[in-house]
């Protein structure tokens, strides 16, 4: 039987679940020029929780009701910001992600927002070029706002080149 999966809100409760998801879900990074992020610390618990405050964390959860992927959104720029998604390993190739970005489309189209953004890498594979399939497209320096502007200036301050990072945007029309 095929596996099926739900994209629902997050409970409080997961909050350290999704720690081990990031967690597993950055191994994917191991073996490319960006490997140390495999070791990096997942989001502090406290950044979930003012997440799950003050923004919207969905969740990809299997039939067990277990979350095995989640995303992470706000408001930047008067857009639906996608600050962070994440899928286990062994989850993957199932069309998480992409569930997981419709239904943060879905929100923002609810709240009249525009568009979606987010900030990416530029050269791994299912950063920059996978965003650009499903329909996002890289912003120009002049196109970003003061909060996209702050993300940058903060990538920067945590060791990312300007250039290896881009931020996007999708229409939700």
């Amino acid at each position: 039987m095929a596996q099926t999966y739900t994209i629902r809100l997050a409970r409080r409760d997961e909050l350290g679940k999704l720690q081990t998801i990031e967690h597993a879900a950055a191994e994917r990074f191991r073996g490319t020029i960006y490997d140390e992020i495999a070791d990096d610390d997942p989001m502090p618990l406290t950044s979930l929780e003012r997440w799950f405050t003050h923004g919207k964390i969905w969740v990809a959860v299997d039939q067990a009701d277990d979350p095995v992927g989640f995303a992470v959104a706000r408001e930047v720029d008067g857009t639906a910001y996608l600050h962070e998604i994440d899928v286990e390993l062994k989850h993957g190739g199932q069309g998480l992600g992409v569930l997981l970005i419709d239904e943060v489309t879905a929100w923002a189209q609810a709240c009249g927002y525009p568009a979606v953004t987010l900030s990416t890498f530029v050269e791994i594979p299912w950063n920059a070029p996978y965003y650009a399939r499903l329909g996002f497209r890289i912003l120009r320096e002049d196109e970003l706002g003061p909060g996209l502007r702050d993300v940058r200036t903060h990538e920067e301050a945590n060791g990312w080149a300007p250039e290896a990072r881009v931020c996007m945007i999708r229409s939700v029309a």
